[in-house]
């Protein structure tokens, strides 16, 4: 047995025997309320304040995404990666009829591969006609990748580097190494981690993290499942009434079968929602990463493949290139949380956000917070105070998947199409969580019919 599943199992035996409310009681100690700044650490890279009009406001003028496939299942299984990025970069340009000449800056969000998947967006902009004197940069910022891509054009138009940028989130989850402990995908662990708690902490399996949010806070099996009845029934309600259709582009592609036959097929929508999914048959699914514990596979995120797009631009970059208008960035948060309890991020990002951007929850319409596990989104919702009809309208990402480095990407997409459909000037959020103890949040205006 080697250090690291010494550790896990160590770990899980203390905390199978550790008493509740001691836990409880630690956990008021370490986060207090939300007001007290000193309980995390924050980094936040861009605010405006809301409802104004400036010519350096940051627009966004398109965004667009893949319909999500099942990882090693589903329709996107034997897609290439930058396949499905040059099709979202495409649709981005199609529909904005923007030369892509006047792009002054790229980046894409990925978690899996190997240099955040740097060389396969810039192959991808080749398939598309985007030309070579156009940058692309890559980052990882775990499950925030593709939010924190957006973030780093708006930087880039922010500093001065370009008026218009294209931001993207893509990963493919089909035959990665995803799943694996933490400490065999990062290859030799230094010993020095297993001496620092924190540390060792970064560590453990998202799923423990999952529990240790239900066991503090006390976050029931029942709660959980609730969450995921009710995001598989918004999310087949949206794909009934055609609301996913503005945001999803569809995919031509090739699926092969178990004999390798391959099979051509048009992919226009996500693969994982499941309209039959009920509290009874979700009662029935035994815990995954520990026993005795509410962490299912029916109330957790699904593991999936996918690529999103998002055009942005100054204001004044739009108007001369006649771009629409989809939405207005009007800030962006963040923050630092301990890693043991990594999914309570969004409660701590999201406060600061809208604190940047002069907003109470009360003034947002639409709070899209990934749903990675079922027992952290409850918990977040629940400490700010956000009313359930106001939580992923069209269902999240325990009904139709999270491929890590498109979600944040996907759920720009998400939001202000949905904002954009109910047709009035509106405000919402995009929040995650992420592995080794963080949140991010921004804020997003959809400055209605222009």
């Amino acid at each position: 047995m080697n250090k690291y599943t010494t550790y896990i199992s160590r770990y899980l035996s203390r905390t199978l025997t550790s008493d509740t409310k001691r836990n409880m009681d630690r956990a008021k100690v370490l986060f207090g309320h939300l007001g007290t700044s000193n309980n995390v650490g924050t980094i936040e890279s861009y605010s405006s304040a809301a409802s104004t009009e400036a010519d350096d406001d940051i627009l966004v003028c398109s965004a667009l995404r893949t319909p999500i496939g099942k990882a090693g299942r589903g329709s996107l299984k034997d897609t290439f990666l930058d396949d499905m990025l040059g099709a979202v970069y495409k649709a981005v340009l199609d529909e904005t009829k923007l030369d892509p000449g006047h792009i002054g800056d790229m980046c894409v969000g990925n978690v899996m591969l190997q240099g955040s998947g740097a060389s396969l967006g810039r192959v991808a902009q080749f398939y598309v006609g985007i030309p070579e004197e156009v940058p692309i940069m890559a980052v990882n910022r775990q499950c925030a990748s593709g939010l924190q891509a957006v973030m780093s054009v708006a930087g880039s138009i922010k500093t001065g580097v370009c008026e218009i940028g294209l931001a993207a989130g893509a990963e493919k989850l089909t035959g990665s190494s995803f799943g694996a402990p933490r400490a065999e995908r990062m290859g030799d662990v230094n010993p020095k981690i297993f001496t620092n708690n924190k540390a060792q902490d970064t560590l453990l399996p998202m799923g423990i993290t999952s529990e240790n949010v239900a066991e503090r806070y006390g976050i029931s099996r029942e709660l959980q499942d609730q969450m995921a009845v009710e995001s598989h029934a918004k999310a087949h309600r949206a794909q009934q009434y055609g609301w996913f259709d503005a945001e999803i582009v569809p995919i031509t592609t090739v699926v092969k079968d178990k004999d390798g036959k391959e099979k051509k097929i048009t992919m226009t929508k996500d693969d994982g929602v499941r309209p039959n999914t009920t509290l009874a048959g979700l009662a029935k699914l035994k815990p995954v990463f520990k026993k005795g514990g509410s962490t299912t596979a029916g109330n957790a995120s699904q593991v999936s493949d996918g690529a999103a797009a998002v055009l942005l631009a100054t204001r004044s970059a739009a108007r001369r290139q006649n771009l629409p208008v989809l939405g207005v960035l009007r800030s962006y948060a963040v923050v630092g949380v301990p890693p043991d309890v990594m999914g309570i991020g969004p409660a701590f990002a999201i406060p600061h956000a809208l604190n940047k951007a002069g907003l109470t929850v009360e003034d947002v319409d639409i709070f899209e917070i990934n749903e990675a596990f079922a027992s952290q989104a409850t918990y977040c919702i629940h400490k700010l105070g956000i009313p359930r009809e106001k939580l992923n309208p069209k269902g999240g990402a325990i009904a139709f998947g999270h491929p890590l480095g498109m979600t944040g990407a996907r759920m720009v997409a998400t939001l202000l199409h949905e904002l954009k459909r109910r047709g009035k000037r509106s405000y919402g959020v995009v929040s995650m969580c992420m592995g080794t103890g963080m949140g991010a949040a921004a804020v997003f205006e959809y400055p209605g019919p222009i």
